[in-house]
């Protein structure tokens, strides 16, 4: 086997392939990237294991095709610090060598007949912007839980009914929800189609994905498949789905707050400074004087304040406090100019939404009981 190939392609696509490679693994084999070289010219790199699959295409020149296992992060790191150019590499019994601008490596290989076969793909049923999906994946997940002792709430819901997309995650204190367009295909096109996927593999898969001008999904038996092009790769769903958002997001009764959203955001991060661990950050909305909101947080000597312009509807006053980290999450994760707020009242939950379209992206927060 040997192909040749520039630094920077085999660089981009041995990092791409090493995203689905184990942090700790009982299989050695696992820990490999399996590169394949084929007389067409392609090379083909894959990282598994068993959650995640990806495999990356690049051209290259090769005079002899085959194909190989090496221990995925020792030739990561061997990429890093090539120095730029074209790269030979060669496999020569069980030892692959890099070979560039002088500088020469050589790795030890595993087992290739050892390596797991890959689950295939399921079929696309359709294809959304890369660039929009990665965007609503990012403003999604971090409502979703870190605890992998209750392993649905760290998922992330993928929804595809008609020519709309929704994302949604929940950690039981917070409720996000996205929506986009969608183009479905073939025979989704007149079903619905859900998927439960770990938050973290997605938000990863997307943000790699983004610069994909198109991002094509598959569903079934289990697993989704996200296709870029010469970038795919396949994420085993989660067993069970998140519970509904109907009941919580029906705020009837509630008082609708409006402030502009970039100053709400930098109020919230300069306020939380005094916050202590679990201490909240007050807000006070009330409707006199042209209306405002103060922003309070801290105890005794140690307090911060800030009030910004706000119009309040449905009553005088209003008084929420919020965990200072999911406030701040939940206002930077808007892109819209100003944020509408339905509020209930101190201790009962809140809904965030952009003030022009409102029911596109909705984050729920539940307030805490003990104000300031």
């Amino acid at each position: 086997m040997e192909f040749r190939i520039d630094r920077t392609d085999l660089a981009e696509a041995v990092a791409w392939a090493a995203r689905a490679l184990p942090a700790r693994t009982p299989v050695p084999v696992l820990g490999g990237l399996l590169l394949e070289a084929e007389g067409g010219g392609r090379l083909g790199v894959a990282g598994f294991d068993f959650e995640t699959s990806a495999h990356v295409e690049t051209e290259t020149e090769v005079p002899a095709p085959g194909r190989v296992l090496v221990p995925g992060r020792r030739l990561l790191d061997i990429c890093k610090v090539l120095p730029a150019g074209p790269v030979v590499c060669v496999l020569e019994g069980t030892r692959f060598t890099v070979e560039a601008g002088g500088t020469r490596f050589g790795v030890s290989t595993l087992p290739c007949e050892e390596y797991p076969e890959p689950p295939a793909p399921p079929a696309v049923c359709g294809a959304v912007d890369a660039a929009g999906f990665a965007a609503a994946v990012g403003q999604v997940a971090g409502a979703a839980g870190r605890d992998d002792t209750l392993p649905v709430l760290t998922g992330m819901q993928l929804r595809l009914e008609g020519a709309e997309m929704t994302l949604s995650a929940s950690d039981r204190y917070r409720y996000a929800v996205r929506r986009l367009p969608w183009r479905p295909a073939g025979p989704a096109a007149g079903s619905v189609m859900e998927a439960l996927l770990p938050a973290r593999r997605l938000l990863d898969v997307a943000r790699s994905l983004a610069r994909c001008g198109t991002v094509r999904i598959g569903l079934g038996e289990g697993l989704a498949g996200f296709d870029g092009g010469r970038l795919r790769t396949v994420v085993r769903q989660l067993d069970g789905r998140l519970p509904g958002y109907g009941a919580l997001f029906d705020m009837a009764g509630a008082a609708v707050a409006e402030v502009d959203g970039a100053a709400l955001t930098e109020a919230v991060r300069r306020v939380a400074v005094v916050a202590e661990a679990n201490s909240p950050v007050r807000l006070d909305f009330s409707s006199s004087a042209g209306g405002s909101v103060l922003l309070r947080a801290g105890y005794g000597d140690d307090v911060a304040s800030q009030r910004l312009p706000a119009v309040l509807e449905g009553a005088e006053e209003v008084t929420v406090a919020f965990n200072p980290a999911y406030l701040l999450e939940a206002v930077t994760s808007f892109e819209a100019p100003r944020l509408r707020l339905e509020l209930l009242g101190a201790g009962q939950r809140a809904l965030l939404g952009a003030a022009d379209a409102p029911g596109v992206h909705r984050h729920l927060l539940m307030a805490v009981k003990n104000l300031l």
